[in-house]
């Protein structure tokens, strides 16, 4: 996020705060994605509809790089949807304002291959973590490392992103409490 700061107000005259209520969606799946976001105060999810089975995919947090990445660089229908898990401001560019500050800005380009590695990183965790680790084992690990969703995200999201029913994951919940 200090990087953002930083940058000159030139370079960054082509980003625009947005604000997003609750719930509200930013991209739908099956549309192409226009923007890529940074998000500056809420939270954003990535989530996939499968069939009417809610998947979450990722959560965002603040100065974290939100985009379905494929859809995005690529001008593909998404196989994603993003919506604001709570009040969210983001900072948004269009694409053609993303290949301008990757081209005129090294700062810019090295930030955004930093997240973009992040992610990458992430799915690969996330991957590893649904083959290898029992739901439990899964809801320790995201206590461990993202505690924070556990104040602002609602459980049926959390739930989700575990692979397991809300029933099931009250029920990891107790378990785990107890311990």
């Amino acid at each position: 996020m200090e990087l953002l700061q930083s940058l000159k107000a030139s370079s960054l005259k082509s980003l625009k705060r947005i604000e997003f209520r609750k719930k509200e969606t930013l991209l739908h799946q099956g549309d192409v994605s226009k923007h890529a976001y940074v998000v500056q105060e809420g939270c954003l999810r990535l989530w996939h509809n499968n069939d009417g089975t809610d998947i979450t995919v990722q959560f965002f947090l603040p100065g974290e790089i939100v985009a379905s990445l494929d859809s995005f660089i690529h001008a593909t229908p998404s196989n994603f949807s993003i919506e604001a898990v709570t009040f969210t401001v983001v900072n948004a560019m269009d694409k053609a304002s993303y290949d301008s500050l990757i081209d005129q800005s090294p700062e810019f380009g090295s930030f955004m291959f930093k997240g973009m590695v992040k992610r990458v990183a992430d799915y690969q965790n996330l991957f590893l973590n649904r083959i290898m680790e029992n739901p439990e084992n899964r809801y320790r690990h995201l206590i461990e490392q993202d505690p924070e969703l556990f104040e602002i995200v609602p459980q049926h999201y959390i739930a989700s992103y575990l692979g397991v029913t809300p029933v099931s994951l009250s029920r990891i919940r107790k378990k785990v409490g107890k311990c």
